[in-house]
């Protein structure tokens, strides 16, 4: 009875167990996923996507690996740079698995190995670099540590896409004197910024003041040029009106009874200059007798008379 019951509980294990081993020698396979599978401990080969069928017992399915881009987070680290000071870096880096067979028999773990070597990589190159130039030149770390891990990456059957730095943490101490560095130049810049408006502002206004005083002095020029050839029209015009009373005058003499209006018009203009200097309110003394005034023409024309 013992015995039976032991030997339908091992045929019933049995059974589960073959049942078990069938069921999983049929394998469906994804898109952009691969299994590689080994024939008595050997690598056989690779399956990719669609239905697939292994020998029980013979084949296994040893290694499953995705073909997709993986992102892969690298842990912070204390990096030291040129200028001893400390600062923590971390990033993320993107691959793909381009040889799964590589993948599976180059390396026991390509993603903890690449972490790492990503890891060293840095640590060597900000030992390179000041803390200033670790903030300018992230672009360049990351070519220089993707060109690594492309070298390393090769036997692994994985291929780095790239890589890019996260974060760059210096010291608190670090952080507050590069936030004072910053404001001051700001300060610097602004007094700069104020003095060369203000430099400006003077230029603008000597300049208003340069053009002012010429335009000043070119209105002043204009108008003396105008007042001058003003005058010039004027002296020319009194010259002119001069000479034709001259001539006028000259011709009338020639008439009959010219010489005495001549006389006339002499004596109407003496009479009236004394009477201003008499309103005048002023003591002259004159060479002129000028209680007789006839003895008076005489004088003023008495060469006329002769002649006559």
């Amino acid at each position: 009875m013992f015995v039976s019951l032991f030997l339908w509980i091992f045929w019933l294990g049995f059974l589960l167990y073959f049942a078990y081993k069938l069921y999983r020698s049929l394998r469906i396979v994804s898109a952009q996923e691969c299994i590689i599978v080994e024939r008595l401990g050997k690598y056989s080969r690779t399956l990719h996507a669609g239905f697939h069928i292994l020998i029980p017992f013979i084949d296994y399915d040893a290694y499953y690996h995705t073909l997709k881009e993986q992102a892969i987070d690298v842990p912070p680290q204390t990096c030291i740079t040129k200028d001893n000071v400390k600062v923590e870096m971390d990033g993320i880096l993107y691959l793909r698995v381009l040889d799964p067979q590589k993948a599976s028999y180059g390396i026991e773990d390509y993603r903890f190995a690449v972490t790492q070597l990503v890891q060293t990589t840095m640590r060597a190159i900000i030992g390179t670099m000041d803390l200033d130039t670790t903030f300018e030149t992230r672009e360049v770390i990351n070519s220089k540590i993707l060109e690594v891990l492309d070298q390393a990456a090769e036997p692994w059957g994985v291929r780095v896409n790239r890589y890019e730095i996260v974060n760059i943490a210096p010291p608190k101490s670090i952080i507050e004197a590069m936030e004072r560095e910053k404001k001051a130049q700001i300060t610097k810049k602004a007094q700069i910024s104020l003095s060369e408006g203000d430099r400006d502002s003077r230029i603008n206004r000597s300049l208003g003041v340069k053009e002012e005083a010429i335009n000043k002095s070119e209105g002043e020029k204009q108008k003396r040029i105008n007042e001058a050839e003003g005058l010039a029209v004027e002296i020319e015009s009194i010259a002119t009106a001069t000479a034709k009373g001259i001539q006028l005058l000259a011709s009338s003499i020639k008439t009959k009874g010219g010489k005495e209006a001549v006389k006339l018009r002499i004596a109407q203009r003496f009479i009236k200059e004394v009477e201003k200097i008499g309103q005048d309110g002023t003591e002259l003394v004159l060479p002129l007798n000028l209680s007789n005034f006839k003895s008076v023409m005489k004088s003023v024309l008495g060469s006329e008379d002769k002649k006559a």
